[in-house]
Protein backbone atom coordinates (compact mmCIF):
# COMPACT_ATOMS: atom_id res chain seq x y z
CA UNK A 1 0.00 0.00 0.00
CA UNK A 2 1.05 3.40 -1.16
CA UNK A 3 1.56 6.27 2.01
CA UNK A 4 -2.04 8.43 0.60
CA UNK A 5 -3.73 4.80 0.75
CA UNK A 6 -2.63 4.32 4.53
CA UNK A 7 -3.59 8.23 5.23
CA UNK A 8 -7.20 8.02 3.71
CA UNK A 9 -7.44 4.68 6.00
CA UNK A 10 -7.25 6.48 9.30
CA UNK A 11 -10.21 6.82 10.83
CA UNK A 12 -11.54 10.85 11.85
CA UNK A 13 -11.47 9.50 15.40
CA UNK A 14 -11.52 5.89 17.26
CA UNK A 15 -12.88 5.22 21.08
CA UNK A 16 -10.21 3.62 22.52
CA UNK A 17 -11.50 2.95 26.11
CA UNK A 18 -14.79 3.97 27.99
CA UNK A 19 -14.30 3.67 32.03
CA UNK A 20 -16.51 4.69 34.90
CA UNK A 21 -14.35 7.32 36.27
CA UNK A 22 -16.27 8.14 39.69
CA UNK A 23 -19.67 6.92 40.57
CA UNK A 24 -22.08 8.18 43.24
CA UNK A 25 -25.40 7.46 44.40
CA UNK A 26 -27.20 8.03 47.12
CA UNK A 27 -30.93 6.85 48.76
CA UNK A 28 -31.61 8.99 51.86
CA UNK A 29 -35.02 8.53 52.46
CA UNK A 30 -35.33 4.64 51.26
CA UNK A 31 -36.83 2.69 51.62
CA UNK A 32 -39.85 4.98 53.03
CA UNK A 33 -39.73 7.01 50.36
CA UNK A 34 -41.38 4.47 48.09
CA UNK A 35 -44.20 4.03 50.50
CA UNK A 36 -44.62 7.86 50.12
CA UNK A 37 -44.47 7.74 46.30
CA UNK A 38 -48.04 8.82 44.29
CA UNK A 39 -46.68 10.12 41.47
CA UNK A 40 -44.02 10.58 39.01
CA UNK A 41 -41.02 12.12 40.62
CA UNK A 42 -39.31 15.35 39.22
CA UNK A 43 -35.92 14.61 38.09
CA UNK A 44 -33.13 17.48 37.44
CA UNK A 45 -30.55 16.47 35.39
CA UNK A 46 -27.25 18.13 34.95
CA UNK A 47 -24.78 17.97 31.97
CA UNK A 48 -20.92 18.81 31.88
CA UNK A 49 -18.29 17.54 29.57
CA UNK A 50 -14.18 18.14 29.71
CA UNK A 51 -12.08 16.92 27.19
CA UNK A 52 -8.01 17.19 27.71
CA UNK A 53 -5.23 16.44 25.78
CA UNK A 54 -2.43 13.60 27.03
CA UNK A 55 0.88 13.32 26.42
CA UNK A 56 0.44 11.58 23.24
CA UNK A 57 -0.50 13.29 19.74
CA UNK A 58 -3.98 12.61 18.69
CA UNK A 59 -4.87 11.19 22.33
CA UNK A 60 -7.31 12.80 24.05
CA UNK A 61 -9.89 12.13 27.48
CA UNK A 62 -13.14 13.30 27.56
CA UNK A 63 -15.23 12.95 30.80
CA UNK A 64 -19.17 12.78 30.45
CA UNK A 65 -20.68 14.04 33.97
CA UNK A 66 -24.24 13.32 34.84
CA UNK A 67 -25.85 14.67 37.91
CA UNK A 68 -29.05 13.22 38.77
CA UNK A 69 -31.14 14.96 41.75
CA UNK A 70 -34.99 13.22 42.19
CA UNK A 71 -37.40 14.10 44.41
CA UNK A 72 -41.29 13.68 45.54
CA UNK A 73 -43.42 16.21 44.16
CA UNK A 74 -45.70 15.93 47.11
CA UNK A 75 -43.41 16.13 50.07
CA UNK A 76 -40.70 17.74 48.45
CA UNK A 77 -38.12 14.04 49.75
CA UNK A 78 -34.78 13.71 47.75
CA UNK A 79 -35.53 10.23 46.45
CA UNK A 80 -32.03 9.57 45.24
CA UNK A 81 -28.89 11.66 43.99
CA UNK A 82 -26.77 10.61 41.49
CA UNK A 83 -23.32 11.76 39.99
CA UNK A 84 -21.22 9.55 37.34
CA UNK A 85 -18.28 10.97 35.56
CA UNK A 86 -17.82 8.45 32.80
CA UNK A 87 -14.54 8.67 30.97
CA UNK A 88 -13.31 8.09 27.41
CA UNK A 89 -9.82 8.07 25.80
CA UNK A 90 -9.68 8.63 21.99
CA UNK A 91 -7.57 9.24 19.80
CA UNK A 92 -8.80 12.15 17.26
CA UNK A 93 -6.68 12.62 13.71
CA UNK A 94 -9.13 15.90 12.69
CA UNK A 95 -7.78 19.25 11.42
CA UNK A 96 -7.48 21.53 14.40
CA UNK A 97 -10.70 23.62 13.87
CA UNK A 98 -12.91 20.61 14.08
CA UNK A 99 -11.44 19.13 17.13
CA UNK A 100 -13.26 20.60 19.67
CA UNK A 101 -16.73 19.66 17.80
CA UNK A 102 -15.53 16.13 17.44
CA UNK A 103 -14.54 16.12 21.05
CA UNK A 104 -18.13 17.80 22.28
CA UNK A 105 -20.41 16.57 20.07
CA UNK A 106 -19.29 13.39 18.09
CA UNK A 107 -17.89 11.11 20.85
CA UNK A 108 -20.23 12.35 23.65
CA UNK A 109 -22.83 11.35 20.92
CA UNK A 110 -21.52 7.85 21.01
CA UNK A 111 -20.61 7.02 24.92
CA UNK A 112 -23.89 8.47 25.99
CA UNK A 113 -26.10 5.37 25.56
CA UNK A 114 -23.17 3.50 28.05
CA UNK A 115 -23.32 6.29 30.59
CA UNK A 116 -27.25 6.25 30.46
CA UNK A 117 -27.54 2.19 30.51
CA UNK A 118 -25.53 2.34 34.00
CA UNK A 119 -27.45 5.02 35.80
CA UNK A 120 -30.56 3.06 34.40
CA UNK A 121 -29.42 0.01 36.27
CA UNK A 122 -27.92 1.63 39.30
CA UNK A 123 -31.35 3.30 39.52
CA UNK A 124 -33.32 -0.06 39.17
CA UNK A 125 -30.59 -2.60 41.40
CA UNK A 126 -31.67 0.11 44.31
CA UNK A 127 -35.07 -0.66 44.30
CA UNK A 128 -36.70 2.53 42.86
CA UNK A 129 -38.90 2.74 39.81
CA UNK A 130 -37.27 2.85 36.51
CA UNK A 131 -35.72 6.02 34.85
CA UNK A 132 -35.48 6.57 31.20
CA UNK A 133 -33.17 9.43 30.28
CA UNK A 134 -33.68 11.36 27.04
CA UNK A 135 -31.16 11.22 24.73
CA UNK A 136 -29.09 14.51 25.08
CA UNK A 137 -28.74 16.96 21.83
CA UNK A 138 -25.33 17.36 22.71
CA UNK A 139 -24.47 19.33 19.06
CA UNK A 140 -27.29 22.03 20.36
CA UNK A 141 -25.23 22.19 23.79
CA UNK A 142 -22.21 22.84 21.81
CA UNK A 143 -23.96 25.51 19.58
CA UNK A 144 -25.26 27.52 22.91
CA UNK A 145 -21.88 26.90 24.43
CA UNK A 146 -20.39 28.70 21.08
CA UNK A 147 -22.81 31.77 21.31
CA UNK A 148 -22.18 31.89 24.97
CA UNK A 149 -18.47 32.64 24.61
CA UNK A 150 -19.09 35.07 21.46
CA UNK A 151 -21.01 37.07 23.72
CA UNK A 152 -18.72 36.94 26.47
Amino acid sequence: MTENNQKNQTPAFQINAQYIKDLSFEAPEMPFALLDLKSIPEVNIGIDLKAAKTQNENLYTLDLTLRMNAKQKETNKSLFLCELVYGTLATVNVPEEAREAVLMVEIPHLVFPYARAIISNLIREAGLPSLQISPIDFAGLYQTKLAEKKKA
